[in-house]
């Protein structure tokens, strides 16, 4: 049988390495910030951290790789702009509990300094919605049209994007040193809808 499989739709996860717009300085002052308790690893008190000065050539960076993402991934005119921003710290042996981002429509995750070794996956789950059956592919069938996960191992220094519906997790951390990260959403400002279908919004 002579036969064609082709993809309708991508999900598309953006990586970009801004170790540039980081500093020591930064490195340091961000790993002292307040911290609390999450479900299993530690977020900062300040659920917006990108607001401080001491870290504006961060944000910038951020800025900046989100318009390449707005004009060049989701090809919109719409600007994009952080919202919340926030630092992690997953200890020894701790990982991430499953979850994505609500009002939100792209989030970010920044490993701003040295990752510990071997690094923690973050883990994308491709169903968005409860699942009443469960058919998994057979052992070496798992393909891009077919996996249910798809794991990126991140590295220091870098920029994950993604679309904040996207169901995601981290693995636990088997390295001996804590595991940083700082993570924020985006949303969008501007025009949608249609004024014709009397459909038009603006998003300030």
């Amino acid at each position: 049988m002579q036969y064609e499989v082709e993809p309708l739709f991508a999900e598309p996860i953006f990586r970009a390495d801004l170790s540039h717009a980081i500093t020591p300085a930064q490195v340091i002052y961000i790993k002292n910030l307040a911290m609390a308790q999450n479900q299993t690893n530690l977020i900062s008190e300040d659920r917006y951290i990108f607001e401080r000065e001491e870290l504006a050539s961060i944000k910038t960076a951020v800025e900046e790789a989100l318009e390449v993402y707005r004009s060049e991934v989701m090809g919109i005119e719409q600007r994009l702009y952080v919202t919340q921003s926030w630092s992690l710290i997953n200890q020894p042996r701790v990982g991430m509990h499953g979850h994505s981002h609500s009002n939100s429509i792209v989030s970010g995750s920044l490993y701003y300094c040295d990752l510990p070794q071997p690094s923690s996956p973050m883990v994308f789950d491709r169903h968005r919605e409860y699942r009443m059956l469960e058919i998994n592919p057979s052992a070496g069938k798992r393909n891009i049209f077919n996996t249910n996960m798809n794991a990126i191992v991140p590295k220091t220094g870098e920029l994950l994007l993604f679309a904040s519906g996207l169901q995601h997790y981290v693995e636990a951390n088997t390295a001996t040193q804590p595991r940083y990260s700082i993570a924020f959403n985006a949303f969008i400002r501007g025009k949608i809808g249609d004024y014709r279908d009397v459909s038009e919004l603006t998003l300030q």
